[in-house]
């Protein structure tokens, strides 16, 4: 596991408390999970995606993502329309341990409440909680 100053953590992301992030680039907002999550999954085996055109509201469970040691929820950091999802996940799930901020996104959505990304963890609020956590290896 890697330690709090080992993880990757972009400043031009922002980051939800379940482990998820978003990041603006244009009129688009592109979502992935963080290092931390990652890095706490471990090897990343399977991701169950939504579809384009799928409505999910900030909060909401878009799909799943499977890992040598477990499945967990993703959870969306803001609402919006899924405008496309990242179609190599399906033969390289493992992208998301080697670059889950880059070629490893999960989706890319048209946000319905664009102000939601500013209610979203700073990176250093981001890395504050996750000083908080006590960490199970």
């Amino acid at each position: 596991m890697k330690g709090l100053d080992e993880l990757i953590l972009p400043n031009d992301v922002r980051y939800m408390e379940e482990h998820t992030w978003a990041r603006i680039e244009g009129d688009k907002v592109k979502v992935g999970i963080t290092d931390y999550a990652q890095d706490q999954l471990g090897e990343i085996t399977f991701v169950d995606l939504p579809e384009a055109d799928d409505v999910f509201d900030k909060g909401e469970t878009f799909g799943t993502i499977e890992s040598t040691k477990s499945v967990s929820e993703l959870y969306m950091p803001i609402g919006g329309t899924i405008l496309t999802v990242n179609d190599e996940m399906e033969e390289n799930p493992e992208l998301i341990n080697q670059s889950p901020y880059e070629e490893g996104w999960l989706i890319e959505l048209t946000p319905s409440e664009p102000a939601e990304f500013e209610n979203l963890q700073t990176r250093e609020k981001y890395k504050e909680m996750l000083a908080g956590i006590e960490r199970i290896e």
